[in-house]
């Protein structure tokens, strides 16, 4: 865990290292679909994040532990409805706002910039032609996570 996460409460580190899974599930399942391209996408991402050389190379080594097993668990948690779930995973992920407030340094920004780039990937993991590339309607609703502010630089 990065140092300038100790302070933080257990549910809000909870959410914390949830965040990347739900924002997998959020921009998977906005057509109502989740198929196994988008969640390999997320998983793909996931890990090479975890090798790189960054601030969140320990934030994703975590994150990336069993990520595909923590999706599906998380996953059926969740209404089965693609727009009740999109609700309240939002709904959830605006707990992130109040979290980075609380975090000094870059790591909540950088944070911030990976959960886009991660849910970019998956959007474009499945649709378009052939499966490649594009971002369909429903995924575009989300894929800018707007449900988050990005947090100011400190």
């Amino acid at each position: 865990m990065a140092p300038e996460l100790k302070r933080l409460a257990p549910e809000e580190l909870d959410l914390l290292s949830r965040a990347p899974i739900l924002g997998s599930i959020l921009i998977a399942g906005a057509d109502g679909n989740i198929d196994r391209s988008e969640i390999q996408g997320a998983v793909q991402t996931a890990q090479k994040k975890s090798r790189g050389k960054s601030s969140l190379q320990a934030y994703y080594q975590e994150v990336v532990t069993d990520f595909e097993d923590k999706l599906k668990v998380i996953l059926h948690n969740y209404p089965g409805d693609a727009g009740q779930r999109n609700n309240e995973i939002s709904h959830e992920l605006t707990g992130l706002n109040s979290i980075f407030k609380k975090v000094e340094g870059t790591l909540p920004g950088d944070i911030y910039e990976s959960l886009k780039n991660l849910a970019m990937n998956i959007a474009k993991s499945s649709g378009g032609i052939f499966g490649m590339s594009s971002i369909g309607p429903e995924e575009a609703r989300y894929v800018d996570l707007n449900m988050i502010a990005p947090p100011s630089k400190t």
